[in-house]
């Protein structure tokens, strides 16, 4: 990490919602999902709060060989958001305890407040994190 990452970085960050993040896009394999409603899933709701975090630090590490994986989320998704929509992330990186970031979230669409909660996310190595992965892989393997 750069030494200028620091508590109370800011960022926000804007994206299109198009039938590609709707519920039913979600598990396109699923049933159930395929019956439910044309609305931005809570899961990709999850995976958009995230890049927000990612891009908000991103400047403060050794991108790419150092990132972050998120490990925890607290979220109440309040309000629905249909196809047409834009969504706007505000994350604010609120703890700094060695490689653990801790961020408060929220999420608006044009009309209303979607999301709120908070996020938690660690500092890896790029290169030690996928040398165990492959080792995850060949034990599994074996």
């Amino acid at each position: 990490m750069k030494g200028n990452l620091k508590l109370g970085i800011e960022s926000e960050f804007k994206f299109h919602i198009s039938k590609a993040k709707l519920v039913p896009a979600l598990y396109p394999e699923s049933d159930e999902f395929q019956q439910m409603p044309e609305v931005f899933a809570t899961g990709f709701l999850v995976g958009f709060l995230e890049w927000a975090c990612i891009k908000a630090i991103n400047p403060y590490l050794d991108w790419p060989d150092e990132q972050t994986v998120g490990t925890h989320f607290d979220l109440n998704h309040t309000a629905a958001t249909p196809p047409g929509f834009e969504v706007t992330a505000k994350v604010k990186l609120v703890d700094v305890d060695g490689r653990r970031l801790v961020f408060e979230v929220e999420a608006y669409d044009d009309m209303d407040k979607i999301a709120k909660g908070k996020h938690e996310r660690f500092v890896i190595d790029k290169e030690k994190f996928d040398s165990k992965i492959k080792e995850k892989i060949v034990k599994k393997n074996k």
